[in-house]
């Protein structure tokens, strides 16, 4: 199950436990363009629900027409106050997660932008707009792990590079590209 634990505080503070079937974790530090980080909705990763199905997003970048897109799409009201909720509302609208909705929906955006969304069934989507994105893959552990950039996954890799092996593939990702990582490991 598709479980969103978010705090109004750094990343670096927050303290959980994961279970051990858990097969993807999506973190997200924010930046704050629009709505305050104190008001723990306007927090990434969000969680919405299309078809029935759970799912988190988390967003890189600034949108410069979310406003026109909840007029245009005619999105319902939220108390949410970030410009990357409107994707949210757009893939539910939608109703189904994939790479076409995926698509569909980049391509109504304007502005800077590179998403991630990972479903309730454990599927990692890597929607790579104009914004950076950096990911590296652990074959013989079967991780992979994601950041906006090779500086900020590089300082991750460097805390917990004693439970790595040596063995690291950077997987391209490139701009106009949709990347879906799927809990086997397999990548589409």
């Amino acid at each position: 199950k598709l479980c969103i634990y978010k705090r109004p505080f750094p990343a670096r503070w927050m303290r959980f436990r994961l279970p051990a079937e858990v097969k993807a974790v999506m973190g997200h530090t924010r930046m704050t363009t629009q709505g305050s980080e104190m008001q723990n909705c306007n927090n990434h990763p969000f969680y919405g629900v299309a078809d029935g199905n759970a799912f988190a997003l988390a967003h890189n970048g600034i949108l410069s027409n979310d406003k026109l897109l909840r007029l245009e799409k005619k999105l319902p009201a939220s108390r949410i106050e970030t410009d990357s909720f409107a994707i949210v509302q757009l893939l539910e609208q939608a109703g189904t997660i994939d790479l076409d909705t995926l698509r569909i929906t980049s391509e109504l955006l304007r502005g800077s932008f590179t998403y991630t969304v990972l479903d309730d069934h454990e599927r990692l989507y890597i929607v790579r707009g104009n914004n950076p994105f950096c990911l590296y893959h652990w074959p013989e552990q079967g991780l992979y792990l994601y950041a906006s950039t090779q500086a900020v996954l590089g300082a991750a890799v460097f805390k917990i590079r004693k439970l790595l092996s040596e063995s690291v593939q950077k997987i391209p990702v490139e701009e106009g590209e949709i990347l879906r990582l799927s809990p086997d490991g397999s990548r589409a």
